[in-house]
């Protein structure tokens, strides 16, 4: 059996990889960029391990005998699954590996934001750390005493509740599910108008796609931040731009965004309000093995016939 794992790998996720990998199976490691190698191996790949890069009817086309894609992550937006299931290929993905990882990114961004600490960062290293503007030095703030509000409320947003609550903040949330824990609030438009912080932990659907309009950033109160560590297609950009230059919103912090990678051109780089970072929030060491955990022993359950952890 063979699986391709289709990823720009670091040194460290290649080499888990190849140690973590059963003896039985052969595993190859092909480039995002990389379109011929692409092609070429997937010719008789049983299992394409996927990360960003879409899995579409044209990659499909490529790979014969591929009857498993495991998702790396959650999100399964990337792969066409009307095709998949056309072609009898299984879909697969793993929450919870990622939830740790991302709810201490989420936090990160929070932080960064409300400090400004990448604008701090720069100063001080150029020798004006110690001679900030007013406009730097008067926008530091704290968490504690701040309303975050959660618009979804998954494993990510229940990790990252009782963290935010231990550091004094208080915590709503809005979800279509029903949950135990305190702080629900009844309509989208309260938690809108009673945050200092919203933070986005929603999956990207037809429904969900540019919920986060002009209208939506209008309902926020005004001198609160947005943080995305979901998908960046949540957010209509051009309007969050307009809400960051008009003053309204205080800033933003963004792990994801419309078009990745990123352009240089794009108009949210130039603004000091806003914190980047480029779709990492899942990555660290300890959720690639969890990660490798779980993609090999679905291989061995498609082995042996076995039904698979996670089906989407």
């Amino acid at each position: 059996m063979k699986a391709l794992l289709h990823y720009r790998a670091s040194p460290m996720f290649q080499e888990r990889l190849m140690q973590s990998r059963p003896d039985w199976l052969d595993v190859v490691v092909v480039d995002e960029d990389d379109q011929p190698a692409l092609q070429k191996e997937l010719k008789d790949t049983d299992v394409l391990l996927h990360v960003l890069a879409p899995a579409d009817s044209t990659l499909m086309s490529f790979a014969p005998q591929l009857k498993l894609i495991q998702k790396i992550g959650i999100g399964v937006n990337t792969i066409d699954l009307v095709e998949a299931e056309a072609r009898r290929i299984k879909v697969a993905n793993m929450p919870g590996t990622n939830t740790q990882a991302v709810a201490e990114l989420t936090l990160g961004l929070m932080l960064s934001t409300l400090r400004n600490i990448p604008v701090l960062d720069r100063a001080t290293r150029s020798g004006g750390g110690w001679t900030l503007p007013a406009s730097v030095t008067d926008r530091q703030g704290e968490i504690c005493g701040k309303t975050v509000g959660l618009v979804g409320y998954g494993a990510v947003s229940q990790r990252l509740a009782p963290v935010l609550r231990a550091l004094g903040a208080v915590v709503k949330y809005f979800s279509v599910d029903a949950h135990n824990d305190p702080g629900a609030t009844d309509s989208l438009d309260a938690l809108l108008a009673q945050s200092d912080i919203v933070s986005l932990h929603l999956p990207l659907t037809p429904k969900t796609e540019h919920m986060v309009d002009a209208s939506f950033l209008g309902r926020m109160r005004a001198g609160s931040l947005l943080i995305n560590t979901a998908r960046g297609g949540l957010v209509d950009e051009p309007a969050l731009l307009e809400a960051l230059q008009s003053g309204h919103l205080r800033g933003a912090g963004l792990d994801v965004l419309e078009q990745e990678p990123i352009k240089a051109s794009n108009p949210l780089l130039t603004l000091d309000s806003v914190v980047v970072t480029p779709h990492l929030a899942w990555f660290t060491a300890e959720t690639v093995q969890r990660s490798l955990d779980v993609a090999f022993e679905n291989c061995k359950r498609l082995k042996e016939g076995e039904p698979l952890l996670f089906s989407v």
